[in-house]
């Protein structure tokens, strides 16, 4: 049990890639018994993700439809209203999602932009919501900012490898996004940083991404696994889809060298059948975003995630702090409905 328990820093590229190469089964055993040795088991933790302000960022990302150097037929659009953001958060919640997660297509943001967010923040913790937000590279003073504002998770990638990503941006340097993810870390907040799967990398890329993410000083708190959505007008559109199973044996590897991080299954679940999530779920995945969209791309709609999650027996996770604000919050108004639970669940841009 000592060793399902085990937290490392110090993973070779080569320990990883021999999890990678297990038989398959092995390999669901393994990862299944380090997340039941870590984390509730049957339970998925649900997110919703806004995105705030969209379109015209000026990275290359070749996966991104947003990047202003694609033509892939996206409209632009400003930052969102407060009001808008308050509305769509308390719908969230309502859904049955615990954290609100926010995105806006900038390289780095402004300092009037960290003071719109900030505000945003301060009004979907007020809801009883945990908070996370992406908005580009940041600054140790931007990273302290928000975090006073009352966030709770920055999400920053570093998408592949460290070998493979050059090939994928060239704006923007590897050790640039370990800076945030650093910047981040030492405002206190939680970390959500996670890499995409089927870009073309090899299973040593994704090893060695794995690697970079299990020997940072700290685990991410959340590690979302993206499948690439090929977005037409991309670079990679015509990229060849990626195996369902190399894409379930990610998702374990990354529960065996990261136990206590939660596991995101992140975008690319609008094209996955219920099998393949289940085998995902399986392998140690405790955390999805649920709602009609991830920022540019399709996720799942809300009714089909209730049934799955029901049809598997899986319950929402609530987080303490969520647990706790919820318990103390006045009764409904007379003659208001109460927000709709999950039903029965007893019985592209990349994230």
């Amino acid at each position: 049990m000592d060793k399902l328990n085990q937290v490392r820093h110090d993973w070779t590229v080569a320990e990883i890639e021999a999890l990678f190469a297990q038989p398959f089964s092995d390999l669901m055993f393994q990862a299944q018994s380090v997340h039941r040795a870590n984390q509730p088991h049957n339970a998925v933790q649900m997110s919703t993700l806004l995105s705030i302000k969209t379109g015209a960022c000026p990275e290359d990302c070749a996966y991104c439809p947003q990047s202003v150097r694609y033509d892939t037929g996206l409209e632009r659009e400003t930052l969102v209203p407060l009001d808008e953001v308050r509305t769509r958060a308390r719908a969230a919640k309502d859904a049955g999602a615990t954290r609100f997660c926010m995105g806006a297509a900038w390289r780095s943001p402004k300092k009037r932009d960290v003071e719109a967010v900030a505000a945003m923040i301060r009004e979907v913790r007020a809801l009883g919501m945990e908070t996370c937000a992406t908005l580009g590279m940041l600054t140790p003073d931007q990273a302290r900012e928000l975090k006073d504002a009352g966030l709770d998770f920055y999400n920053h990638n570093v998408d592949t490898s460290p070998e493979f990503y050059g090939e994928i941006i060239t704006t923007r340097t590897y050790q640039d996004r370990l800076d945030t993810l650093a910047a981040v870390r030492d405002a206190g907040l939680n970390v959500c940083c996670g890499g995409i799967v089927g870009m073309g990398e090899t299973q040593t890329d994704r090893a060695s991404m794995l690697a970079t993410l299990a020997n940072l000083p700290e685990h991410p708190e959340s590690v979302p696994i993206n499948q690439l959505v090929r977005v037409p007008g991309t670079p990679l559109a015509g990229e060849k889809e990626v195996d369902p199973f190399d894409f379930v044996r990610t998702i374990a590897v990354a529960r065996i060298v990261m136990p206590k991080a939660s596991v995101r299954l992140s975008a690319g679940r609008e094209s996955m059948s219920d099998e393949l999530q289940s085998l995902c779920f399986l392998a140690g995945a405790n955390s999805i975003f649920y709602g009609e969209k991830l920022l540019t791309t399709g996720n799942p709609d809300v009714e089909r995630d209730r049934a799955l999650l029901s049809r598997l027996g899986i319950q929402p996770l609530v987080p303490p702090a969520v647990a706790a604000a919820r318990a103390s919050e006045p009764s409904e108004p007379h003659g208001r409905a109460p927000a709709r639970p999950m039903a029965a669940c007893s019985a592209t841009r990349q994230r």
